[in-house]
C-alpha cells in the first residue's frame, strides 16, 4: 500500500472529483472552463462513466431506452481528465489533503470536489415480494425484468421516484398501489393542494393510492399496513427518500472542532459551497447542504437535477481561486431551483422553492379537472417564492412566465460581486 508521505509527494496530485455521476462530469468541465490546467481525477464507486438518471424510471424501465442511451457526453475540454471508476472513496483527510480507496491505496489532492450524492433509503422490515430501489442502472434493469401485464406491484412511497415508477408500471400493464404517510403525493415538494391534483391523475389512470398509511409488515405476497389491512404484491419498490452519501468524509455530529466538517444532513458548506470554509474543499449537487440568500440563511440540500450544473459552475471557480490564493470575484451562490417530473403523459414543473412558502394560490386551470392543465403559486408573506405547473407544454409554459418574478430578490438582499480574498492556504 503507498504510504500517505509518497502519495502527499506527488507533483501532480491536482484536483480530486470524489463522484463520477453528473455532479462529478460538471464538476470536471467546470475547473477547465474556470481555468485549472493542472491534473483532475474522478473517483466513482461504480463501473460506468457519468449517465442520465431520469430515464431510469421512465423510459429505461418501461423498456422504451437502453442503458447505453442515458450516457452524459462531455465536452472536448476534460479529454485529459483522469476517470477512476469501480474505486469507492473510504475516506478522506481535509488536512493532509489525501483520499483512501477501498482497496487501501492512498491517493493525494490540491483541492478537492465532493460530488457523491445520494443513496436510496432502506425499510427496516425483513421479507416480503423481490424488493426494488431504483437509483442505478442496475436498479432500473432489475426492476424491468418484474415488470409485466397483471404484476402487482406495490410502491412504498410517493415521492418523485415513487410516483414516476407508478406511471411507468401502470403503463406496462402492471396493477399498481401507492402507499405513503403523507395525505397527498409529492406533498413535501408541492404541497396538498397539487399533490391532490396530481393523485387525481394517477387515479384516473389506473393507479390506486393508500395515503396517511405506513407498511407495518411484509408478506410473502403482501404488505400489511398500520391499519392491519393488506396490500398484495408480487413485487415491492421501496421509494422512501434518500440519504447523502458522505460516510467517506467522517462522522462528526455538528462539526465538532478537530473532527471534521458537519455531516448532519449532507456536507455543511457555505455561501461558495466551501467545506467548512476551506479554500481547497467544495461540494456540489445533492449532497452540498447550503444556504441561498433569495430564502434565508437556513442551510439546505437540494435534489434537483439541475443543481449539479449550477453547483459546479460557481464551486469550480471558487476552488481555482482558492489554490491560486486570487479573490473570486463572485456573489454569494443563490441559484434559482428548478425541477421536472414526468409521469404518464404529465409533467410536473417547478420552478423556485415552493417549500418554503406558506401558502399556495391556484394561479391558473380547474383543481377539480382530471385532464386540464394547472398552475399554483407559492407565496412566503405576499412574496412569490415558487411556481409548479401540472399538465402538457401549455402548463409548462405558464409557469415559465412567473420565472421573472421569483428571480426578484428579497428587499433589502444584495447580491453584488464581491472582490474579497478566500482564506489562506
Amino acid at each position: 500500500m503507498a504510504s500517505v508521505e509518497s502519495a502527499a509527494s506527488e507533483a501532480s496530485a491536482g484536483i480530486a472529483v470524489v463522484g463520477a455521476s453528473l455532479g462529478g462530469l460538471r464538476a470536471a468541465e467546470q475547473l477547465r472552463a474556470a481555468g485549472w490546467e493542472g491534473p483532475v481525477t474522478v473517483y466513482g464507486d461504480e463501473p460506468h462513466r457519468p449517465y442520465n438518471r431520469p430515464p431510469l424510471s421512465k423510459e429505461v424501465l418501461a423498456g422504451e431506452a437502453t442503458a447505453a442511451a442515458t450516457a452524459l457526453r462531455h465536452r472536448p475540454s476534460i479529454d485529459d481528465v483522469t476517470w477512476r471508476l469501480g474505486a469507492a472513496v473510504e475516506s478522506a483527510d481535509l488536512t493532509a489533503r489525501t483520499l483512501t480507496l477501498a482497496d487501501g491505496s492512498v491517493h493525494a489532492y490540491e483541492g478537492l470536489v465532493a460530488a457523491t450524492g445520494v443513496r436510496p433509503r432502506r425499510l427496516p422490515l425483513p421479507g416480503g415480494p423481490p424488493r426494488h430501489v431504483v437509483r442505478t442502472l442496475e436498479d432500473s434493469v432489475a426492476l424491468r425484468a418484474e415488470l409485466g401485464d397483471g404484476v402487482r406491484v406495490l410502491v412504498i412511497g410517493a415521492g418523485f421516484i415513487g410516483c414516476e415508477v407508478a406511471a411507468t408500471a401502470r403503463k406496462v400493464g402492471c396493477e399498481v398501489t401507492v402507499v405513503a404517510p403523507e395525505a397527498e403525493p409529492m406533498t413535501l415538494a408541492v404541497g396538498e393542494e397539487l399533490g391532490r391534483a396530481l393523485r387525481r391523475r394517477h387515479e384516473a389512470r389506473g393507479v390506486r393510492f393508500r395515503m396517511g398509511r405506513l407498511v407495518a409488515e411484509l408478506g410473502d405476497e403482501c404488505a400489511v399496513l398500520d391499519d392491519g389491512s393488506e396490500c398484495a404484491a408480487d413485487v415491492v419498490v421501496e421509494a422512501v427518500g434518500s440519504l447523502p452519501n458522505v460516510e467517506w468524509l467522517g462522522a462528526s455530529e455538528g462539526g465538532t472542532p478537530g473532527l471534521g466538517p458537519d455531516l448532519t444532513d449532507g456536507i455543511l458548506c457555505d455561501a461558495h459551497l466551501r467545506i467548512g470554509g476551506l479554500p481547497h474543499a467544495v461540494a456540489v449537487g445533492d449532497v452540498a447542504r447550503f444556504p441561498n440568500p433569495r430564502y434565508g440563511a437556513l442551510a439546505r440540500r437540494v435534489e434537483h437535477w439541475s443543481m449539479p450544473a449550477d453547483c459546479a459552475r460557481h464551486a469550480a471557480r471558487v476552488l481555482v481561486a482558492g489554490l491560486r490564493g486570487e479573490a473570486h470575484g463572485l456573489a454569494p451562490f443563490a441559484p434559482l431551483p428548478s425541477f421536472w417530473s414526468d409521469q404518464f403523459d404529465l409533467r410536473v414543473q417547478s420552478f423556485g422553492l415552493p417549500g418554503v412558502g406558506d401558502r399556495a394560490e391556484l394561479l391558473e386551470g380547474d383543481a377539480e379537472s382530471v385532464e386540464g392543465d394547472v398552475v399554483y403559486g407559492y407565496y412566503g408573506g405576499e412574496r412569490l417564492v415558487g411556481v409548479v405547473a401540472l399538465g402538457g407544454s401549455k402548463a409548462v409554459a405558464l409557469a415559465g412566465r412567473y420565472r421573472a418574478d421569483l428571480m426578484e430578490l428579497p428587499d433589502g438582499l444584495d447580491l453584488s460581486p464581491s472582490w474579497g480574498s478566500l482564506p489562506a492556504l
